[in-house]
């Protein structure tokens, strides 16, 4: 079977999935349908704010869905009238049976990480937190639990030792569109074998003690100062750009982009600020100092750190 004839609803939110439906639109591909979040009202103004997926899908005059609820009967109908041969889901919303049983070839999801390892919301952050020196791309089949499914196809690259998760995410959006699109090829070839995880658990020692990717809250972001060197400028970058790792500067929260390392031996207390007030400023660490790079000052907007010395005075 020719890739070009299937039949392929998309299903996706944010501008990393926006990379996978072009891909697919410039590979040839047959889209019959698009499904993004409704519009929401965001800013001061309350304007109605459009998904990333749905401004691309209008500009190409793909046709479009936005369901509030995706066990709701009218979309549900919407969907199989659609006649979809497969379903491919980046960077969206959990998927009720109903959905993801529909096409006859199943639904493929696009995972920012080389399952089973990062299952869950925040695989690239968690893979930068934690210090990875890789991650990858999974496309899998979908089933009942979240993230587990067999799966089809992997890419694996390098990860910086001071890459933020954002460019990480810039990395991955393209790599992941293309294992996409090669995924499509081969299933329409009936060349790819799917892959139990379970299966790739056992067969790889080092997936024994499987990582996980759990939503990221408040407490994950605020920067213990008695933590190592390394673990500090792994969370940072690992924030970084959102939802961005913190500190208090005078009772204020600030916002750390970038940091440097510095690995040395001293018998400060951890936290402890060091500036020349010109170009650096320092904290303190179980085995080191922190360098603050790129930084916010709560009511402030972001700067380098020698642009915020400039106009700000350390007491």
């Amino acid at each position: 079977m020719d890739y070009k004839s299937l039949r392929i609803v998309f299903m996706g939110t944010p501008e990393f999935a926006v990379a996978s439906l072009d891909a697919l639109v410039n590979a040839g591909c047959n889209i019959v349908g698009v499904i993004t979040a409704p519009d929401k009202p965001a800013g001061r103004g309350m304007k109605l704010n459009e998904s990333a997926v749905k401004k691309y899908a209008v500009e190409k005059k793909l046709h479009l869905l936005q369901p509030e609820k995706l066990k709701n009967d009218f979309f549900l109908n919407e969907l199989k009238a659609l006649n979809a041969d497969v379903q491919i889901v980046v960077a969206f919303r959990m998927l009720p049976e109903a959905v993801w049983s529909m096409p006859l070839m199943g639904t493929i999801n696009l995972h920012g990480s080389l399952l089973p390892q990062y299952r869950g919301a925040a695989p690239i952050n968690w893979a930068v937190i934690n210090g990875e020196k890789q991650t990858g791309v999974t496309t899998f089949k979908l089933q009942h639990t979240i993230d587990t499914g067999n799966i089809l196809l992997q890419k694996s690259f390098e990860i910086g030792e001071d890459e933020t998760a954002g460019e990480v995410h810039d990395t991955m959006k393209t790599i992941g569109a293309k294992v996409l699109v090669d995924t499509l090829k081969g299933l329409a070839a009936n060349s790819l074998k799917e892959v139990s995880q379970n299966e790739l658990n056992i067969q790889h020692a080092e997936f024994k003690t499987l990582q996980h990717a759990p939503k990221i809250f408040t407490d994950t972001c605020k920067i213990d100062w008695n933590k190592s060197v390394e673990e500090i400028h792994n969370l940072i970058r690992g924030l970084s750009p959102f939802p961005t790792a913190f500190t208090f500067l005078n009772d204020k929260m600030l916002k750390v982009y970038k940091s440097k390392k510095e690995i040395s031996s001293h018998n400060f207390e951890t936290g402890k600020i060091f500036t020349d007030n010109k170009t650096y400023l320092k904290l303190s660490c179980s085995n080191g100092f922190i360098y603050l790079l790129e930084i916010q000052l709560e009511g402030k907007k972001k700067m380098l750190i020698e642009d915020f010395l400039r106009g700000y005075k350390m007491p």
